[in-house]
């Protein structure tokens, strides 16, 4: 089991590092900080004075050994708008963020893993047509739309929520909604997959035909061995929900990563937003470790083969 967890964790140290690198050069090749920052009217000597301040005028190679060097001393940089420590403001909306993010994985766990077990179980019926059909919408129709859709229903037309803002749960339940539709939708044709799946096998139709009440069937076989590729989307919806909270938090005006990652981004705020990058994809490979894990615990042969279908 040791040596299973220790693959998975060279895995996610390689895809961190594949991803800091990438969020690196982009963000220095996509535009200059200090013209994002400072005014047009700034004096070319003060703006280059900004640059030599940054370290922006070195070559891009020695910039990135030298965030390297600093990340592996726990130094993620500062803020280029009001100095402080990226690290400091970034942690500062991880909790108004995950405030969005935890109800929204609640809701599509659920929604989603009941609404697909039923659909398997009612497999070609008005049932499971209808939770198709629904969960076909919910995936397609993208966060941004919905959002806008819940707020000119919910806000406009029908003044019962708020359109924006953070601080009440109110004002909590549209953004919730929003990010939770999508996930439950994808969350629900997985389960219906995996359940139809483990249906199909050989010994639940022994226990069936040896007279085993029907609700232990599906309850001691079909759900624990449909749980391991329900375990996967889940643990690829964590991260998910993270990065979708940018869109979501733009509509809602939530002051959270989302928010303060475009805002970032505007202003070439550099520190800040690898920051934001490090700890999205950080969450996504940790959600995505900790399932591998627990593959490990329900499929035993998968820590002998080291494999798994999905993760990190």
């Amino acid at each position: 089991m040791l040596h299973f967890i220790l693959i998975r964790l060279s895995r996610a140290s390689l895809t961190i590092l594949i991803m800091v690198t990438f969020a690196f050069v982009i963000l220095r090749v996509s535009g200059d900080p200090a013209l994002a920052l400072l005014s047009p009217e700034t004096p070319a000597s003060v703006v280059e004075a900004f640059r030599q301040s940054w370290g922006l005028d070195q070559p891009l190679w020695v910039q990135y050994l030298r965030y390297l060097l600093a990340i592996a001393h726990g130094d993620l940089g500062q803020s280029m708008r009001d100095g402080r420590a990226a690290v400091v403001v970034v942690a500062e909306r991880i909790p108004t963020t995950l405030l969005l993010t935890v109800p929204a994985l609640i809701l599509n766990i659920a929604i989603g893993i009941p609404a697909g077990i039923l659909a398997a179980l009612k497999r070609d019926s008005f049932v499971d047509r209808a939770v198709m059909t629904s969960a076909i919408a919910g995936f397609t129709v993208p966060s941004f739309v919905l959002g806008l859709l819940l707020v000119l229903v919910f806000a406009v037309e029908l003044p019962w929520l708020p359109s924006g803002g953070a601080g009440s749960i109110q004002q909590m339940i549209l953004p919730v909604a929003t990010l939770g539709v999508g996930g439950a939708a994808v969350l629900a044709r997985f389960t219906r997959s995996a359940m139809l799946e483990v249906l199909g096998e050989a010994y639940i139709r022994t226990g069936s035909a040896k007279g085993v009440a029907w609700r232990r069937v599906i309850s001691g076989h079909a759900l624990p061995n449909a749980a391991i590729p329900i375990l996967t989307i889940i643990g690829f919806m964590i991260g998910n929900l993270i990065a979708g909270t940018v869109l979501v938090e733009s509509v809602f005006s939530w002051p959270g990563l989302g928010s303060l990652l475009v805002v970032s981004v505007m202003s070439r705020d550099l520190a800040v937003v690898q920051c934001i990058l490090l700890f999205v994809a950080a969450a996504m490979i940790l959600a995505n470790v900790l399932v591998d894990v627990l593959y490990g615990v329900l499929d035993p042969r998968l820590r002998a083969t080291g494999r798994t279908s999905g993760g990190a």
